[in-house]
C-alpha cells in the first residue's frame, strides 16, 4: 500500500507540560497546528476532555476558533465532542458557528464518553443513569438540527440548519462502528489508548456500512501515538514522558505532562510496565525508516484510509519537530 494514498493528520489533547501555564500549552498547540499545516497534515483535531490537570481543551470549540484564526487550510474538528455531556442544539450552534468563520474546513467528530471522571461528569449535567445508551437519539437530534428540513421549524440552530459540516462518530469499541456503519458516516478507532478492539470494529463497520448521501463509501481514520525524531534512542528517551501519562491513569494519580526519564524502570513495577506497553502497543516512536515501516505495517493490518497521530512530548519543539519527521517519512 502507497503511503502517499494515505493521508496523515494530527489529534490534540492541548497537553499542559510541568512548567508551562495553560497559555502556554495553548500557545504550543497553535504554533502545532501552523507546522503540521505547512508539513501537510489533513486535519487538526481537538479532543473534549474535563477536570485533567495536564489537559487544556476542555473548551473544545473555543480552541479550535482561537486555532482556525492561526492558520488557512487545514481542516480542523473534534476528536471528539462528547455529546452526551451536551445539549445537540448547542453544538449545532457551536460547529456551524465555526464552519461560518472558516468555511470547508471544519470536522465533527463525536464520542459518548464523558471524557471525564463520573463525578465531574455529574457536574457537567450529565444524566449518568443512561450510561451512554442514549447516544443514537442525540446523534439523530443533531443530525436534525442541521437538517435543511429543520430550518423551517420554531425551534432551529441558526446557525446551523442546512449545514453540510461532515460528522464523524469516535470509537474504542465496537459499538461506535455499529452506529456509523448503520448511519452512514465515518468513523475514527482510538488505538491509540484502546487497541484492543481496533479490528473487530473496523471488520464489523466495512462489512455493515449503509451508504449515506453524504458518505457514500466507508471510510475509517485509524489513531494512533507517534513520535519522531532522529535516532532510535532519542525517540525512546522522550516516549518515556508518554510512559508516565499512562502509568499515571492506571495509578489514578494526576500530574502536569512530565519531563522524560532516562530509566522508566525506576518508575513503574514490571507489572505496571506490562501492562502499559500493552495498552500503547501501537505506538510508533523512532526514526523515519521506523516510522515508515510502522505506519506501512499498521495501515496493510488496519485497512485505514487516514492516520491520525496523538503526541505526548514534554518539550514543545520537539514535538513540532516529530511530526516534521513523521511527515518527512510518509511522503
Amino acid at each position: 500500500m502507497q503511503s502517499k494514498n494515505i493521508p496523515l493528520s494530527v489529534l490534540d489533547l492541548i497537553p499542559i507540560g510541568e512548567g508551562f501555564s495553560i497559555s502556554e500549552a495553548i500557545a504550543n498547540s497553535a504554533r502545532l497546528a501552523q507546522a503540521v499545516e505547512a508539513a501537510g497534515f489533513n486535519r487538526y483535531w481537538v479532543a473534549e476532555h474535563h477536570n485533567l490537570k495536564d489537559i487544556a481543551s476542555a473548551a473544545t470549540s473555543v480552541i479550535l476558533s482561537h486555532i482556525g484564526a492561526k492558520t488557512s487550510k487545514i481542516r480542523l474538528g473534534s476528536g471528539g465532542i462528547m455529546l452526551p455531556n451536551h445539549a445537540p442544539l448547542v453544538v449545532a450552534e457551536q460547529f456551524a458557528t465555526l464552519d461560518a468563520l472558516y468555511p470547508g474546513r471544519i470536522d465533527l467528530g463525536l464520542g459518548r464518553a464523558p471524557g471525564t471522571d463520573m463525578e465531574t461528569a455529574r457536574a457537567l449535567r450529565r444524566d449518568l443513569k443512561t450510561k451512554g445508551t442514549d447516544f443514537p437519539e442525540m446523534l439523530e437530534e443533531l443530525q436534525y438540527f442541521f437538517s435543511a428540513e429543520s430550518a423551517n421549524k420554531r425551534i432551529k440552530a441558526v446557525p446551523g440548519a442546512g449545514s453540510s459540516v461532515p460528522v464523524w462518530l469516535l470509537g474504542s469499541s465496537t459499538f461506535s462502528a455499529q452506529l456509523a456503519a448503520k448511519k452512514g458516516l465515518p468513523m475514527a478507532f482510538a488505538a491509540h489508548f484502546a487497541p484492543d478492539a481496533m479490528q473487530a470494529a473496523i471488520n464489523h463497520y466495512r462489512e455493515n456500512y449503509q451508504p449515506s448521501q453524504q458518505f457514500p463509501e466507508p471510510y475509517v481514520i485509524v489513531c494512533i501515538n507517534a513520535l519522531g525524531a532522529d535516532t532510535q534512542e532519542q525517540a525512546d528517551y522522550l516516549a518515556t514522558t508518554e510512559l508516565q501519562k499512562f502509568l499515571s491513569l492506571g495509578r489514578g494519580t494526576e500530574q502536569y505532562l512530565p519531563k522524560p526519564v532516562d530509566d522508566m524502570n525506576a518508575i513503574w513495577s514490571p507489572s505496571e510496565a506490562m501492562r502499559v506497553k500493552s495498552q500503547l502497543r501501537e505506538s510508533v516512536w523512532g526514526t523515519r525508516e521506523v516510522i515508515r515501516d510502522r505506519l506501512t505495517d499498521l495501515v496493510n493490518r488496519s485497512g485505514a484510509d487516514e492516520v491520525m497521530v496523538n503526541s505526548w512530548i514534554h518539550d514543545p519543539e520537539a514535538r513540532i519537530y516529530s511530526h516534521q519527521v513523521i511527515a518527512d517519512a510518509w511522503v
